[in-house]
């Protein structure tokens, strides 16, 4: 039986980018991944396809399993050698029980490994503006935890060694109990106009933040029935909000955007759409299939060298063509002679990928201008172009250079097909919580988003990638609010924060 070892990793306080690179390694690597309720879900796509996932979240009031049932789980994964992944929230040695669970390991004499994690006792105040340390109003940091046993009679915080402890002080979990800690704190002589901070959901796009006094924050959090998981900052360093405020300033925070692109292709427009402040998530409704014809098509591949020119209509038909290229060739001067023409900058970063030259990209990413781009290099007629595109295509490139006397040959490459599998849950998640627009990159994305006939929020903004997607959102019946006047991804993000700040 093959050794275990169980990872008890700080998955951080939300962001997905604040989980460190040693928690991803463990993660894509995991053979049973064990998550809690503040454990990003993004996470768990990082995990081994066959990976069993496991979660064991506990709420206030509600756990799937006791502590000592995960503690039991942990050892018994890891006891039949498997590699255990236990994602905790923030960091696993900041009021998150990972000492008891360790202590569980080792009792059992289970290998196992300590991986710190960003903590939302630093990361929330960041976020929200605050730093918990400075020069000119702190030499001290105390955090402590408001979260206890409600069976208990007595109080085990110590509200006189925390009221007189200098400087800032950070208190995890316990907003529901809020009243009874501010009551006391002021009671064991913290001043009641001590500045004080709640963030909620810190980190993610959720953020809130609520701002007031010892005196008064309790009242002000019932009324606005502001709710855990929030972390609360008490001391001066709070009135360095309204100058350090940051993260709730970007220009998207706050707008919960779905992206309907392929999983594989969805990433990066997430990752800008979230570096602007978003709430972005994927909701894939096509997926990318091989060739269906794979004899024909490997056919004309081999045969790249025989054309004069060689054009690229998508970055998708650029990594099917050279993945059957070097499957037949080894070496990329088997393409002989051929010229490259590519249709944006996407497309023609990839064939730049494989180090080869991009001899005709136009202006305008449509395949009308690559018409005129190839008419001021020279004549097309009898020359020969192969076109690797997708199946069902618009034929328009190709009868327009058939037209001009070229001779075409259409190399299918791949096809588009619905998504059947929510495999983000983000169809899940637009049908409970929405979305405030919704992003097009493709007739394809919207078509299959229209086959899913999810509800449709009352207020829901669309966003085209192009006039050729905008022309089949609005025959689907669908009003278009932006369309990127550059037709790709870093051209769609701009499009959508011009929009945006412009609404106000």
């Amino acid at each position: 039986m093959k050794s275990g070892i169980c990872y008890l990793v700080g998955a951080g306080p939300g962001d997905p980018g604040l989980l460190t690179l040693k928690g991803r390694a463990c993660i894509e690597k995991a053979d049973v991944l064990v998550y809690d309720y503040l454990s990003n879900p993004l996470f768990t796509q990082w995990a081994p396809e066959g990976a069993e996932k496991i979660y064991v979240g506990k709420k206030a009031g509600t756990h799937t399993l006791s502590q000592e049932e995960i503690n039991a789980l942990l050892v018994k994964k890891t006891f039949e050698g498997k590699t255990v992944v236990r994602l905790k929230g923030g960091d696993p040695f900041i009021f998150g029980r990972g000492g008891e669970e360790a202590e569980a390991l080792v009792a059992a004499k289970c290998k196992f490994e300590i991986v710190p994690g960003i903590s939302s006792a630093i990361a929330g105040p960041a976020y929200a503006g605050i730093p918990v340390t400075h020069r000119a109003h702190n030499t001290a940091l105390t955090i402590f935890t408001g979260h206890e046993d409600p069976t208990k009679t007595e109080s085990s915080i110590d509200y006189s060694a925390i009221a007189k402890t200098p400087g800032t002080k950070v208190m995890l979990m316990g907003i529901e109990r809020l009243g009874v800690i501010t009551a006391g704190l002021a009671e064991a002589g913290m001043p009641k106009d001590t500045p004080v901070a709640l963030i909620r959901w810190a980190t993610t796009p959720e953020q809130e933040t609520l701002t007031g006094t010892l005196g008064d924050i309790a009242a002000k959090a019932k009324v606005l029935e502001f709710k855990a998981p929030a972390v609360a900052v008490f001391g001066e360093v709070v009135n360095l909000r309204d100058k350090l405020n940051w993260f709730e300033k970007l220009p998207l925070f706050g707008k919960r955007i779905a992206v309907t692109r392929t999983r594989q292709q969805a990433g990066e427009l997430v990752r800008q759409l979230r570096e602007l402040g978003a709430d972005a998530y994927e909701m894939p409704t096509i997926r990318i299939e091989p060739a269906p014809n794979k004899r024909e098509f490997y056919e004309l591949v081999a045969d790249a060298h025989i054309y004069d020119w060689i054009v690229f209509t998508s970055p998708n038909g650029v990594d099917a063509f050279f993945k059957a290229f070097f499957e037949i060739y080894r070496d990329a001067r088997d393409l002989g002679g051929a010229r490259i023409a590519a249709i944006g900058p996407a497309t023609a970063d990839r064939v730049r990928a494989f180090h080869l030259q991009v001899d005709v990209q136009p202006e305008k990413y449509v395949a009308e201008a690559i018409i005129d781009e190839l008419q001021k290099e020279t004549s097309v007629e009898n020359l020969k172009f192969l076109l690797a595109r997708a199946e069902g295509a618009r034929e328009v490139l190709a009868t327009q250079l058939t037209k001009l006397g070229a001779i075409v040959d259409e190399a299918v490459a791949y096809r588009t097909v619905p998504e059947t599998d929510d495999v983000s849950g983000g169809i899940k998640r637009f049908r409970e919580e929405g979305a405030d627009m919704i992003t097009f990159t493709s007739s394809s994305t919207a078509e299959n988003f229209a086959a899913l006939k999810l509800p449709l929020p009352e207020k829901l903004k669309v966003a085209s990638i192009g006039p050729v997607t905008t022309k089949t959102v609005r025959k689907l019946g669908l009003d278009v609010d932006v369309e990127a006047p550059q037709h790709d991804i870093p051209g769609l993000v701009k499009a959508i924060t011009k929009y945006v700040v412009s609404e106000g």
